[in-house]
């Protein structure tokens, strides 16, 4: 009996000290700074999330989360830093819309990234939405198609670039509703909007971080949001779904680490970010900036990167498009 109490107290000092198979990593991490790959450059959506979670992260796990931002390659230079990294929870990649599309729009990567990188936890989303010039005479989604059909191949729209997921959601309206448009791409989505102000191009789609300053401003004008409801940061703009029964498109992020990353350390990350997501101070911020809050389980992230790999492969497959 003696022997059989001092195990107990043996096996209970353990369990606090964290030194029972499985609790070390939810006990022991993370240890030192770790970094957030974020493949885009400073400033933008995509940046503007990370920096947000990294902060609440460090806040909230007592070590530093660091932002590297590693654009090039369509994402991919950055995503491959991540693929190649340890699986420790030390390197970490800020997931993004455009991986979902160049599984399919490259054709040699060195990694396969619904295999090599675990996902942890989605962030949120922009929603897509159809900006016209100003001048343009269509006020809806509906006169627009109209307008189109009665003037194929005359109506340009812009892009960030080609397989950019602005253009992706062009390609799929196309898809959708039959009209023809002329791609105009452009080296990032600042000159792709100011073509569009100024009347250089007639349509594009951008989500909302990107385009809502220039929205509000009056230099472009919204006539569809990409989402099955109003969006709140423009009530008044109907869903393109009205028209287009199914379309449906936005940017969206979250959180992900290489494969093999221990089911604790994944756990530990997914808590932290959905409690940020709860937190009226982030809320407000992510609202204020026009994007939709997402969250939830690894499991479900996953789902939502598989159904969009899909997506967005039909797509690229309509409109012939190939990266390399």
């Amino acid at each position: 009996m003696m022997l059989r109490r001092g195990l107990l107290r043996c096996v209970g000092a353990m369990a606090v000290t964290g030194l029972l198979p499985g609790s070390a990593f939810a006990l022991d991490y993370p240890v030192r700074a770790a970094r957030l790959i974020v493949p885009f450059p400073p400033g933008g959506g995509a940046d503007i999330t990370a920096r947000l979670i990294a902060q609440w992260l460090s806040d909230h796990l007592g070590q530093a989360f660091i932002i590297e931002n590693k654009p090039g390659a369509g994402s991919n230079l950055g995503t491959e830093t991540v693929v190649a990294a340890a699986p420790d929870g030390y390197t970490l990649l800020l997931i993004n819309a455009g991986n979902a599309i160049n599984a399919t729009l490259y054709q040699h990567l060195s990694f396969d990234f619904t295999r090599d990188i675990e996902p942890i936890c989605s962030i949120v989303e922009a929603p897509h939405v159809m900006f016209v010039t100003p001048s343009f005479p269509a006020r809806t989604v509906a006169e627009f198609i109209a307008y189109a059909k009665a003037n194929p191949g005359k109506v340009n729209f812009a892009s960030a670039g080609t397989g950019n997921a602005n253009q992706l959601s062009a390609e799929m309206f196309k898809m959708m509703t039959g009209v023809d448009m002329v791609h105009v791409p452009f080296n990032g989505g600042a000159p792709a909007l100011l073509a569009l102000a100024s009347g250089h191009v007639q349509m594009m789609f951008a989500d909302t971080l990107t385009a809502g300053e220039q929205a509000k401003g009056g230099t472009i004008r919204a006539i569809g949001v990409a989402t099955p409801q109003r969006t709140p940061v423009m009530p008044d703009v109907p869903p393109i779904s009205d028209t287009v029964p199914g379309f449906s498109a936005s940017s969206w992020w979250g959180i992900g680490a290489p494969h093999g990353t221990s089911g604790d350390i994944v756990k530990a990350l997914n808590t932290q970010i959905n409690a940020a997501l709860a937190d009226a101070t982030i809320k407000e911020r992510f609202a204020a900036m026009g994007a939709l809050l997402l969250g939830g389980t690894p499991d479900g992230f996953r789902k939502l990167i598989a159904d969009e790999t899909e997506k967005w492969g039909k797509v690229i497959k309509f409109a012939g498009i190939s990266a390399g």
